[in-house]
């Protein structure tokens, strides 16, 4: 029997199994630590751990010892949050102690006793094996040295032999040393051995059928449906054909081969199951980053009221549940990526909490200063002297509407208050001063008969100088004309302003029409100064249009339920068209110019 046939590691062999213990098992935490979700959870899983602490994986061990501290964490932050919304002060939070804690930590002290006690045993028994294998070597010296007849001490070598893969593991430095010099006296023992033909074929046929098997379950392997089982079962088949002697000669290459290509296979699929994983957490890792992001460029300064920071509070609890439905990231970013993001819903809530801490002082104040107010008014309410209360009375109904909300519970309760006072005085005065009203309702008359002309001007349709002043004219006799019925104001005022801008509409049309025609004949031919006035005439068009944007975007932000909020928001988009009435005269006048530059 000869041993000469070389054992080659495959390179898909040696890179996959120095992964193969962290990926493998990372994989397989990531289903255990999914399913962990409270901290009873975790140390129950740990004491199932316990009682066979000696198998279980580390990573599985790493996994659930951070979700028992995310949970243990998550729970001092609720607890700190509802204690800020209570008013407290966040130095002076001090969080309770975790009774589960203390059960946690015995449970991995326990685990991790068992275990060091393990890794000592194993450390040992490798120690040992290897004095054995190194026993065993001089003893295959001495014979392949001996001058004894080979023939007598071939059954001593086979013994070594038998007894040499009888022994297991050896400290991983030296495996490859061992694996060289077994091979060494090997090769030199067979090399003296005279045996018949016929007991070498024996042993070469008992070879090739154990390594065809291996052949055979390594192809199999490929079919497996667990790419690490199969990968770890690959293992054990290179062991043992490490174990089996050689072969025929022309049969070695060929047999090699083949258990090569079926572990080349093998050892492809569980590599491209780790480069999947990878890029999934990558991918995961990527995802969260930009949720981060999101959460960490909140504008603060924007956040001016309770609706503003309500909505952002849904982004954020959106941006929360969406993290939920994400994987896990790489293992040494998970924990890091996970941080980044919770300091930033941290530091959103924190900066909610003394937002709405402080309003809820302004508002407190607002309330004192408005009980202040009503009970101005209250006073004043019986008073007789209408001119000079009544001006007292607009003053407080002024300053009233510069002080700002109160609680929603004392808010109908305090204004309630403050017009009845009010309401009460201008009753009285009403009634004592009944003929004022004959006089407002002969202004309501004067002011329909304005509204009268203005509508016989914009019917006429002319926009000449005459058109223009006798408009101003009819808006200066209008602003002469004292208070109408306070029930026919509104109405009034609406018709009269709306019949003046769409005058001043067309008036504004044939202004911008003579500009331009002053412009155009104003402009002299040459290139440099035509090229200076149209450089002017350009950065003034982006300032409008800038204008422009900031005007329409300010609309948005206007409470239109309020009176102010009716008057500003006619005033912004009165705005708006004089604004775009000068970009268009703008425009024309850059084409003017360029029709002049041609």
């Amino acid at each position: 029997m000869e041993l000469n046939e070389t054992y080659r590691p495959l390179p898909e062999a040696t890179e996959a199994a120095a992964a193969t213990t962290t990926p493998a098992a990372d994989e397989t935490q990531h289903v255990t630590y999914a399913q962990q979700s409270t901290q009873e959870d975790v140390i129950n899983r740990l004491r199932e751990i316990d009682l066979n602490a000696c198998e279980a994986d580390k990573q599985e061990i790493d996994y659930l010892k951070q979700t028992f501290y995310k949970n243990h964490k998550a729970a001092q932050e609720a607890a700190r949050k509802s204690f800020m919304e209570e008013g407290g002060n966040p130095d002076d939070f001090t969080p309770a102690p975790d009774p589960m804690e203390n059960v946690f930590k015995e449970v991995m002290s326990s685990i991790k006793e068992k275990r060091s006690a393990l890794a000592a045993e194993q450390e040992q028994l490798l120690e040992e094996n290897l004095q054995k294998k190194l026993a065993l070597l001089e003893r295959m010296k001495e014979l392949t040295e001996s001058g004894e007849d080979t023939g007598i001490i071939y059954n001593d070598f086979k013994q070594l032999q038998q007894e040499w893969n009888d022994i297991k593991a050896v400290p991983a430095a030296k495996v490859n040393e061992l694996w060289k010099s077994y091979q060494l006296y090997t090769e030199k023992f067979y090399d003296r051995v005279k045996l018949n033909n016929e007991f070498r074929e024996y042993d070469f046929k008992k070879n090739l059928e154990q390594k065809t098997r291996l052949c055979e379950a390594a192809e199999k392997l490929a079919e497996e449906a667990d790419v690490i089982s199969a990968f770890h079962q690959l293992q054990k088949l290179h062991q043992e054909y490490r174990s089996i002697g050689p072969v025929a000669k022309e049969l070695r290459e060929r047999i090699w081969a083949r258990f090569k290509a079926a572990s080349t296979t093998v050892n492809r699929r569980h590599q491209q199951h780790f480069e999947q994983l990878k890029e999934r957490e990558q991918h995961n890792l990527d995802q969260k980053t930009v949720i981060c992001e999101i959460a960490e460029s909140m504008e603060y300064d924007t956040l001016k009221t309770f609706n503003d920071w309500e909505e952002k509070t849904k982004e954020i609890l959106a941006l929360q549940a969406k993290w939920k439905t994400i994987g896990y990231a790489p293992q040494k970013m998970n924990v890091k990526i996970f941080e980044r993001f919770r300091a930033a819903c941290d530091d959103f809530f924190q900066r909610k909490a003394a937002f709405f801490k402080s309003v809820k002082e302004n508002m407190a104040d607002n309330l004192e200063k408005k009980r202040a107010l009503c009970e101005q008014a209250e006073t004043l309410k019986n008073s007789t002297d209408w001119k000079t209360t009544s001006e007292q009375l607009t003053r407080l109904q002024k300053e009233w509407k510069t002080i700002g909300p109160v609680a929603k519970k004392h808010s109908d309760a305090i204004w309630k208050r403050f017009i009845g006072a009010c309401d009460y005085f201008f009753e009285q005065k009403a009634k004592m001063t009944s003929s004022q009203r004959s006089v407002e309702t002969e202004n309501m008359a004067k002011k329909e008969e304005i509204i009268r002309q203005l509508a016989a001007l914009d019917e006429a349709g002319t926009t000449d100088n005459a058109t223009s002043d006798r408009t101003r004219q009819l808006i200066k006799e209008w602003n002469a004309i004292g208070h109408v019925p306070y029930k026919e104001k509104d109405r009034l005022y609406d018709t009269f302003h709306q019949l003046v801008d769409k005058l001043f509409a067309k008036l504004n049309i044939t202004a911008s029409e003579k500009r331009l025609n002053k412009f155009k004949s104003s402009i002299s031919r040459g290139g440099e100064s035509l090229s200076r006035e149209r450089e002017k005439l350009v950065r003034n068009y982006e300032s409008l249009k800038s204008d422009i944007l900031t005007y329409e975007n300010n609309l948005g932000f206007l409470n239109l339920s309020s009176k102010k909020g009716n008057s500003l928001v006619t005033e912004i988009q009165r705005k708006i068209e004089r604004l775009k009435g000068e970009l268009e005269l703008v425009q024309k006048k850059i084409a003017a110019l360029d029709e002049k530059a041609e």
